[in-house]
C-alpha cells in the first residue's frame, strides 16, 4: 500500500474497556448509553484514537417496478 492509498487518520473519540486483559473499544458514535464493554461487560472510559473516517452513507435501494395491480 502506498502513501496515497492509506486513509487519512483523524482524532476520534472512543470508549475503551478499563479491564487490562480486555482489548475492546468502540467509537463514541456507536457506543451504548450505558458504556459497558461489549466483550467482558466491564466499565469503560473515554479515550482518543487516530482512526480513518467512517462513511455513513446509506446505500440506495433498487426501485421496485410498479405493477398495475399494486395499490
Amino acid at each position: 500500500m502506498t502513501e496515497e492509498e492509506k486513509p487519512k487518520l483523524i482524532p476520534t473519540k472512543i470508549w475503551k474497556c478499563k479491564n487490562a486483559d480486555c482489548k475492546a473499544w468502540v467509537r463514541e458514535e456507536f457506543a451504548d448509553a450505558e458504556q459497558t464493554c461489549p466483550i467482558c461487560k466491564g466499565p469503560m472510559h473515554r479515550s482518543m484514537r487516530h482512526l480513518p473516517a467512517v462513511q455513513n452513507k446509506i446505500k440506495s435501494q433498487p426501485r421496485k417496478k410498479k405493477n398495475e395491480f399494486d395499490f
